[in-house]
């Protein structure tokens, strides 16, 4: 499995450098996606890539490498799920945070069959600031169904992750002995003579008190999931061991995978500025972009650039973006008028509703 996945970054880090593509995210869950695939039985089980650029691996284990040469091209491979390019593509998605909300759409509807799979969404840790993926942890925690939830967290979203969730994750991250904690409490307490297993069976309280002081609350057990993590995500027998765990909890499962944006690839690893999320052509060697001799501006720096200009001369124009102000070229707004523009996060339905509620009051 080691070779295998050695041998999945050279292909990616060779083929994209020709076509261009998001190379830092797929290097990133290389073991991840192979380890999903060991464990579980696509397509019968299903996986939901809520940052469908996240896919490409997932998309050459399922028999489309020597499609890559035509990847986000006219007819060609699709960058993103593609449910009629492939049986084993269950969810279309784009941008982000809409997995959570489809896998408890899939989870009532395997219910209601009783056709028994499992359903498993890998989300990304920015798109938890998506306000719908708080809305379905919600719901799911709350009818408590039968749902893996791989929550992988890279701390390296296109940009800087905004919101109070992402303090919490970076709490999490410190704190990966708390399971192991928990048991060897159980343990102890057992071993008490005479008063041993009465003790265990009321000792809730202290388990619980436990936990707050080791993870500042445990979020997500709060919402009613089981967390296992943080785990390595470039490590297979932790990642293995933590999805057999989740396979055998009954309930929704949160399996917390940390992982490197860009592994295994110099440039794309040492990207601090989101440059490798996704690029056009470069040169492997150098990691050097390859630019078109008569490029034509960019659209969104046309649009960006033109609302800088109105915003100099008229105060009462503001920005906001969700999760994306390099994507749409706000770089120079952000510089110049860094008092107003407003990153959201991934949570579009808010943007359009802050906006109403600016333009209200002028």
């Amino acid at each position: 499995l080691e070779v295998l996945s050695e041998e999945i970054r050279k292909f990616l880090i060779q083929q994209l450098s020709e076509t261009g593509g998001h190379i830092a995210p797929n290097l990133g869950v290389v073991e991840l996606t192979i380890a999903l695939h060991k464990v579980f039985n696509s397509p019968k089980d299903k996986f939901l890539w809520d940052v469908g650029h996240q896919s490409y691996v997932h998309k050459i284990l399922t028999g489309r490498a020597k499609e890559f040469t035509t990847l986000r091209q006219f007819k060609g491979l699709c960058g993103f799920p593609k449910r009629n390019e492939s049986e084993h593509d269950v969810w279309e998605t784009g941008h982000s945070s809409t997995s959570l909300s489809a896998a408890m759409g899939m989870a009532i509807a395997r219910d209601i069959k009783k056709t028994g799979e499992y359903i498993i969404p890998i989300i990304g840790d920015g798109a938890l600031t998506g306000g719908m993926a708080l809305e379905a942890m919600n719901h799911i925690g709350h009818e408590q169904k039968d749902v893996i939830v791989i929550l992988n967290d890279n701390e390296m979203s296109i940009a800087p992750n905004v919101g109070a969730l992402h303090s919490i994750l970076g709490r999490l991250r410190t704190t990966g002995k708390y399971r192991w904690a928990k048991g060897e409490l159980e343990g102890v307490i057992k071993k008490i003579p005479g008063i041993g297993d009465k003790l265990s069976s009321t000792s809730k309280k202290l388990k619980d008190s436990l936990k707050y002081l080791v993870t500042q609350g445990m979020f997500f057990e709060e919402m009613g999931f089981t967390y296992f993590g943080p785990v390595d995500g470039h490590n297979f027998e932790d990642l293995f061991e933590s999805l057999e765990y989740a396979k055998k909890t009954k309930g929704p499962v949160i399996v917390h995978v940390l992982t490197k944006k860009g592994k295994g690839y110099k440039p794309a690893e040492s990207d601090d500025i989101g440059t490798w999320h996704g690029t056009g052509p470069y040169k492997v060697e150098s990691g050097k972009l390859i630019k078109p001799d008569k490029a034509p501006p960019a659209w969104s720096k046309l649009v960006s650039d033109t609302v800088l200009k109105l915003a100099l001369k008229d105060e009462r124009i503001v920005a906001i973006t969700p999760a994306m102000p390099v994507g749409s070229k706000l770089e120079n707004f952000q510089a110049q008028l860094p008092d107003r523009i407003f990153d959201v996060g991934i949570a579009e339905q808010h943007a359009a509703t802050v906006a109403a509620g600016l333009a209200t009051q002028g």
